[in-house]
This record gives C-alpha cells, structure tokens and sequence, in this order.
C-alpha cells in the first residue's frame, strides 16, 4: 500500500509537472507553436504565401524543439520566440485569437502594414517582456486598452494610421521606459492627460491628425532630450508650456493647424539643433523674436496664418542654412531686411498677406525657387537682378504698388511656370523678350498699367495655359496663336484700345491693320536701310578677328599637340593638371585596392587626400588610355567642367596619359543613396521628408541636364548606385557624364548604356538613347526611394493595374513608420508620376522640366 501512495504521488507529480515547472526545451516551443497556429487559423485569408512555413509537416521528435524558430518572421532565444516581426505580410483578420499569454518572452511585436481589424484585447498587459510594438497602418478601431501599462520594458509603442478612439489612457504615463510613442492618424479625442509629462525618457511623441483638445502637459520636455515633437491637425489650445519653450534638444517641431495662442515673443526661446519648425494655422499674436536668428541649424520656419505683427527681424538673415521661410497671412510690417532676401541656400520665400512696405530686396538667394510676395505694398522698380533667379519656378508680386516698366530680364527665368504680376502700377509695353518663357503655364498681367500692343511672340509660347491682361492700356489686335486660342472676354476687358474676334470684344477696323501695316513698313524701311551699313561694319571686324583667332588658334593647337606628342599629361581642371596627377597618383599608392571606395562597368572610384588637405573622389576609366589625342571629347569635357547645379556632383576636371585616364570629381562622404538603403540603420534614419528632397533634388539635376544645357546632357545610367548624398541628405547626380565621355566602339558602350533593372524597355530593340530613357530611370528611382530597395515586379504590377486598385503601403519602405497624412498625399501623387515615367512609349513620358516644376511644389 504505501508502495502504491509512492507510485501514485510521481505519477501525479508527472502529471502536473507543466503547471508548475518553468517551460523548457520541446513543450515551450511546441505550445508556442500550436498557439500561433490557432492564430494563423482565424485569418480570413488561408492563401498567404508569407505564411507557408508555418505547418507542423516538417516536424519530427528530433526537431519539434526549434519548430516555430525555423517559421518565417520569427527569431527565439533558448528554444522560446522573443522576436515577431509580420509587417506588410497582407495579413487579414483580428487579435483576438492572438496568442498573447503564450508568447513570455516576446520583445519585438511587428505587425504593421496589415489588415488587422477590430479592438486590441487587454491580454496584451500579459506580454510584460516586450520592449517594441508596432501596430501602424491596419483597421483596429475602439480604445486603447489601460492594460498597456504593464509593459514596463516598452521603448517603442506605434499605434499609428488607425481607427482607434477614445483617450489615450493616463496609465500610458506609467510606461517611464518608453522614448518613441506615435499615434499620428487616428481618432482620437479629449486632453492629452498629463502623465505624458512623467515619459522622462521620450525622443519622439507623434500625435498628428487626431481630435485632442486643450494644452499640451506642461511637462513635456522635463528632462531635456525630447527631439521630435508633431502634434500637427488637432483642436489642440493654451500657450506652448514652458518646458517645450526651454527644450534645447528639439531638433523638428510641428505645431501647425491647432487653436495654440499666447504671445508668440515670449514663447519660445534659442534652439541650437532645430532643423525645422511648423507653427502655421494657429492663434498665435505678438512679434516675432529676434532668438530665431540664433537657432543656427535651422533650415525651416513656418509661422503662416497667425495674428503677427511687427517687422520680420533682421537677424533672420544669419540662418545660413535657412532653406524655406513662411511668414505669410499675418499683419507684419515694415521693409523686407537685405539680408534674408540675400540668403544663399533660400529655396521657398513666401511672405505674401502681410502689410509689408518698402521696395524688394535688389538681391535674393541664387538658388529661389518660390517667390510669393504678393497682397503687401511693395512699392518702387522691380529689381533687374531678379533675373539671375535660374531656379525661380513660381513668382507672385500681385497686388502691390510696384510701378514703372517690366524689366526685360524677366525673360531670362526660363523654369518659370507661374507669373503674377497683376494689380500693382507697371507702365510700358508687355516685354517681348517674354518669349524665353518657355515653361509658363500661368502669366497675370492684369490691372495694371501697360500700354502699346500684345507681343505676337506671347501667343507662341508652348506652355502657356492661362493668361489674363485685362485692365490695362493696351491697343491693337489680338495675335492669333496657341496661347489665346481659349481666350475669354474677362481675360481681355478693359482694355479701350483692343480688337478681335473675341466674342463681346469689338472687331478690328481694316484702318487699325493699315496703320499697324504701315508702321511695320516703317521699321522694314528701317532695317532694310541700316542693316547693310552695319552688316559691313561687322565684316570688316570679323575679317580682321578671325586672322587674328586663326593665328592663336595654330600657336594653341602646336603647343597642345606637343604635349600629346610627348606623352605628358592634358588636363582641363582649376588646378596645376600635372601636379594634381602626381598628387592623386602619391596618394592613392597608384590607385591601390586599399583606396578604392566602388566599382562600376566603365571603371573604378577612389578616395584622394591631397597634400594640401582637400579630399577629391577619382574616378580610374577602364580601357581609355590616352583619349586627350580626341578633340572633340576634349572640348565635352570642357563644357562638363563648367555645370554648376547644386544636384550634380562637380567635375573638377580630366587628367589622361598613356598610363591613366582620370575623372576628378567632388568627394561627397556618406556615399552613394544604394549604400544607405540597404543599410538598415542608415536607411531610418532617412525620413519620408527627406526622401521626397532627395526625389526632387534628382529631378531638378536632369531637368537642367536635358532643358539647361546646351548641347543637352543625357545621363544614361540613372541609378541609386550613381545618386550621392551630402551630410545634409542633399542628392547630387554622379557619374552624369561618363556615358558620353567614351566613344561607341568602346567595349563598354553596352554596359555604359544603363544599369540592369533601370534601363527603358525600348532600349531592348533599339540603341537610340535619348532623354527620355533618363526619365524611365528617374521612375524606376523613384519608386526605389519610397520602397527603400529597387522596385522589381512591382513595376509591372504598378503598370497593369489602376493606381487606386494599389495599396499604398505595398510601395513603401515598411522600416519607416508610416507617412502622416500631408506626406502621404505628397507620395501618392509622386507614385502617380513616376508611373507616368514608366510607360512603355517613350513619347508618353513626360519631360523632366515638367517633372521638376511638379515637384517643387512638395
């Protein structure tokens, strides 16, 4: 009997061993199993490809052990699952099934990019080992469960891009761990709670396009390390807390779109690493400080659609690095300071809706892009140095009190694609040197001032779409031609001196087209008279020009061809050529593996520090020795030494000899855009916003390659390999001319032709290579930036499907966090483009002006 109680007592034992003992071995990973199993089970959809991996088919008694270990999206520890990761996987059910209880030891829950519906259980309190969650981009809808306050260990919570509603629960305040929160996109409501204010850990809290009300805790940056702040698209009220207004780590702030008031002077103090600022749509009122000159990092400030008043501070103008300045639809007054119009990397000036006096800065930034002055009172000339504004794609001076004549270098902006200069008091004829506006889609001339006739070279402008001269002095007829094929009455009326079919617009009188004949005449008689006394004035000097070229020529031509024929080195380059080869040569160990930084089809690149300090990038060409003997490819290298776009790598010059041929370009440190993406790390930390500035930056450097240049420069091999970036993630084309740098009986002409995976189809049946293959390039890129690695076969199922027919987050890199709803327009439209430029007829692609011009909207 007793024999029996012992038997009985370790069978029991045996029995209830799981209840008791810590899971080990093969019963902690098969229960683990069976539980993601049941999960799986619950999907509404059973024919998931990611998924196949999971099946007990392949398990036996040796490995059952280790089986969900082996599944896809899974990683463990000692036998037990710590890392879930099913982001983007079409996943279609609920977490209701989830198996919360059973995974311990997760840390890493990943479930983002799905279809995920219904309410979050509050079993996820049981998960007390996780240190990341990431929910964004599904359906779940209802509250935040309290529960969420158990996970102690949380570093990383996202909830973003739901359905969720309610409060965010105050017991979040207890997660002290937690340094990344983001809930951008839901609906939810009520005050933000203050316990956010006890998150003494937090870096970056995302609370974007919700329906919070009331002030933001006063604590929030209590313990000085929060960077990124976003509470964009709220009812958000109350002054800025004091905490945020001391914050000194605040690197990017959005406050835009809420009912935030207070004295806006007095809100916000010296930012020494702020990069970008929203305070835009708010009930802000006071002057602006002059502490925003001192924020030396800063590269956006945006204050529009507030109550300030007061001049715009002078010390603006010390944001070396300011690259978009919004004051607009405020009460600000005074003159423009000199030195923010001179700010060399402004790209985005929009100051219009204010009461501004004075006339406009003589200089502004070189590279402008957008200039929106308009609804002030300017008054005095416009500036002729505004013609220097090569970039300026959009200019708005309505409505001011600028007077006397046009300056024709307005003709000189050849990107520009909108131009008001309506109601202001401009005198004199409509410039015809308007005809270099090739680019124009919109020109406002209305209620002005202008007299004399309508150019006949406007009507000829190819891009021209709309355009309005009503009220002004203007005589004649109207010229027939593209540009007023469409033209209304109302774009015309008020005009007494005017005449043509225009129905309402009185007809000309047979008169009106003598005189205008006979003053034509009269200039004929003119030209015909002094043309040939000049024309012989002109030959004489050229005669005696060209003998003395001639003679130059030869002495230049016999000193050039003795270095060649000596063997020496020729060199086009603002340094000493021969001295510079040494140099490379010396310092690279005669291009020695050790310095070799990449490698391409048509030759290698190299890092070169020389003597005096300066780091250049070198590129070695493969079998181009001695090429200077060819004039022609001398003279292209001239004219490549001479582009200057901030988005293309500078071509310092070319050294060749019977050893080496040599590019020396600009050394650009991080490395080309393929690197970063497919380094997790790096690749984070490009944000949506920079993506987009990378996309655009590569459109406005083909754009002046094909559309600026003359002869035009087609790159050939467009690729993320060939996109560098600067310390500021500013792309810049690489390698732009190699393709036409050799001849085409050169062994790599095919390979120098495009890179695999970035080539136009049409390129398959024909050699001909012509910008448009440059722009399939740029759409393959393009969707390669937003996807973080190349596209592959979503190309061909984005071109047999309907834009809208595509989910969008199938297109994005899933190791972001998901775009808020401003970003996620600007991409769907950008995806819409680049399908645009991968369309199989070349002739349906659009041009990189119009792409460029599109884009510098974003």
């Amino acid at each position: 009997m007793g024999s029996f109680k012992i038997i009985s007592i370790f069978v029991l034992v045996v029995l209830l061993a799981p209840s008791f003992h810590p899971r080990c071995g093969a019963s902690a990973s098969a229960e683990e199993a069976a539980a993601l199993l049941k999960w799986k089970a619950s999907f509404l959809s059973q024919n998931n490809s990611y998924l196949t991996s999971w099946n007990l088919q392949s398990g036996d008694a040796k490995n059952s052990s280790i089986l969900p270990c082996t599944w896809a999206g899974i990683s463990c520890i000692d036998g037990s699952v710590n890392r879930l990761n099913l982001s983007d996987w079409s996943i279609k059910g609920s977490l209701y099934d989830f198996p919360f209880s059973s995974l311990p030891n997760l840390e890493d829950l990943d479930l983002s990019f799905n279809q995920i519906f219904g309410r979050i259980p509050k079993q996820i309190g049981n998960m007390s080992k996780l240190v990341s969650l990431d929910f964004g981009a599904n359906e779940l809808s209802g509250k935040i469960p309290p529960e969420i306050c158990n996970l102690r260990n949380m570093n990383h919570l996202g909830f973003p891009s739901n359905q969720l509603s309610g409060p965010i629960p105050p017991v979040i305040g207890n997660l002290s761990s937690l340094q990344f929160l983001y809930l951008y996109q839901n609906n939810l409501i009520g005050a933000i709670p203050k316990s956010l204010g006890n998150l003494t850990k937090l870096i970056e809290l995302d609370l974007t396009g919700n329906q919070f009300s009331g002030p933001l805790p006063e604590l929030l940056c209590q313990s000085g390390i929060l960077q990124n702040i976003t509470v964009g698209e709220n009812m958000l009220t109350g002054p800025i807390p004091k905490s945020l207004q001391n914050c000194s780590s605040l690197v990017r702030a959005r406050f835009n779109g809420n009912h935030f008031q207070g004295n806006l002077s007095e809100m916000f103090g010296i930012y020494p690493v702020l990069d970008f600022i929203d305070l835009s749509n708010n009930k802000f009122y006071g002057k602006l400080s002059s502490n925003w000159g001192k924020c030396k990092m800063l590269k956006a400030l945006i204050v529009a659609k507030n109550n300030i008043m007061g001049g715009i501070p002078p010390e603006i103008g010390n944001l070396t690095q300011l690259h978009k300045l919004d004051l607009s639809l405020n009460y600000l007054s005074g003159e423009i300071p000199r030195g923010v119009g001179k700010l060399a990397s402004m790209i985005k000036l929009d100051l219009h809706g204010n009461q501004l006096t004075g006339g406009i800065p003589q200089e502004l930034g070189m590279l402008m892009e957008f200039l929106d002055l308009s609804t002030n009172s300017l008054n005095g000339t416009l500036p002729e140095l505004l013609g220097d504004l090569k970039h300026l794609f959009h200019m708005n001076l309505s409505n001011n009190v600028l007077s006397q004549k046009i300056p024709l270098q307005i003709g000189k902006l050849t990107q520009l694609s909108e131009l008001d200069l309506s109601q202001n008091l401009f005198t004199g004829e409509i410039p015809s040197e308007f005809q270099n506006l090739q680019s124009l889609g919109t020109l406002d001339l209305s209620q002005n001032n202008l007299s004399g006739l309508i150019p006949k070279v406007l009507a000829e402008l190819p891009g021209l779409l709309h355009i309005n001269l009503s009220f002004n002095n203007l005589d004649g007829p109207i010229p027939s031609g593209r540009a007023f094929v469409n033209l209304t009455l109302e774009e015309v009326k008020g005009n007494k001196g005017l005449c043509g079919t225009i129905t309402g617009l009185r007809a000309c009188e047979s008169s009106q087209l003598i005189k205008k004949h006979v003053k034509d005449k009269r200039k004929e008689f003119v030209l015909i008279t002094a043309l040939p006394l000049l024309g012989s004035f002109i030959l004489l000097g050229a005669f005696f020009g060209v003998l003395k070229l001639h003679d130059r020529r030869k002495q230049n031509s016999r000193e050039e061809d003795t270095e060649v024929n000596k063997g020496g080195l020729f060199a086009i380059c603002a340094y000493d050529g021969k001295a510079l080869y040494k140099e490379i040569v010396s310092s690279t160990e005669e291009f020695s593996e050790t310095f070799c930084i990449g490698k391409g089809g048509c030759g290698s690149v190299y890092k070169a520090q020389l003597p005096a300090g300066e780091v250049v990038a070198v590129k070695r060409l493969h079998n181009a020795p001695n090429v200077a003997k060819d004039k022609s490819f001398l003279n292209e290298i001239r004219a490549l030494t001479e582009i200057k776009h901030r988005n293309i790598v500078k071509l310092f010059g070319f050294c060749s000899n019977a050893q080496h041929s040599i590019l020396v370009y600009e050394y650009l440190e991080r490395g080309s855009l393929a690197k970063i993406l497919s380094i997790e790390e790096e690749a984070k930390e490009l944000d949506w916003q920079e993506r987009l500035n990378i996309i655009k930056g590569v459109a406005h450097a083909l754009s002046y390659m094909h559309h600026d240049c003359s002869p035009p420069i087609i790159h050939r091999d467009i690729s993320s390999n060939n996109i560098l970036l600067d310390p500021e993630c500013e792309a810049h084309v690489s390698d732009f001319g190699t393709a036409k740098f050799l001849r085409r009986d050169s062994s790599n002409w095919s390979s120098l032709a495009g890179t695999y995976g970035y080539v136009a189809p049409e390129f398959a049946y024909t050699m001909k290579v012509n910008e448009k293959c440059d722009v399939y390039s740029f759409g393959v890129l393009t969707m390669e930036v937003i996807k973080g690695k190349h596209p592959g076969d979503l190309i061909a199922n984005l071109m047999s499907s309907k834009l809208e027919e595509i989910e969008l987050k199938v297109l994005l890199d899933k190791r972001l966090l998901f775009p808020n709803r401003q970003i996620e327009e600007s991409l769907l439209s950008i995806l819409k483009l680049a399908r645009e430029c991968l369309h199989v007829d070349p002739q349906c692609r659009p041009t990189m002006l119009i792409i460029s011009r599109y884009l510098a909207s974003y």
